[in-house]
């Protein structure tokens, strides 16, 4: 396996990477589209809307934690995840600024 090369890329970009990283697997769009919604959420919830085993649904749930673009607090036997709204804004201006610098129409392709 080769060696991690994130130090030769700037703080935005490793951040950016993160993000994407995060939101590559349509379970977690689902799962965000559902606590989008729903401002908040219990797991049991999410595993009754998303058609993957409770240990499939807290893998992706993990890495969308990871990522800081949700959030979740233990309730009693349960975990609550919600949206982190300010890492959901940090990361919706950054891809916001990524697409929109690349809608030049000067840009000539091959």
């Amino acid at each position: 396996m080769g060696a991690n090369k994130n130090h030769a890329f700037d703080t935005d970009e490793n951040t950016m990477a993160k993000y994407a990283k995060a939101i590559a697997h349509p379970a977690r769009i689902a799962i965000l589209n559902l606590l989008v919604k729903s401002q908040a959420c219990v797991c049991g919830d999410i595993v009754d809307e998303i058609p993957l085993s409770q240990s499939t649904v807290s893998q992706h749930l993990k890495a969308l934690k990871a990522a800081g673009l949700i959030k979740g607090e233990i309730e009693g036997t349960s975990v609550c995840y919600c949206i982190d709204t300010a890492e959901w804004e940090k990361a919706k201006n950054m891809l916001t600024k990524l697409f929109e610098q690349s809608a030049m129409p000067s840009i000539k392709c091959c």
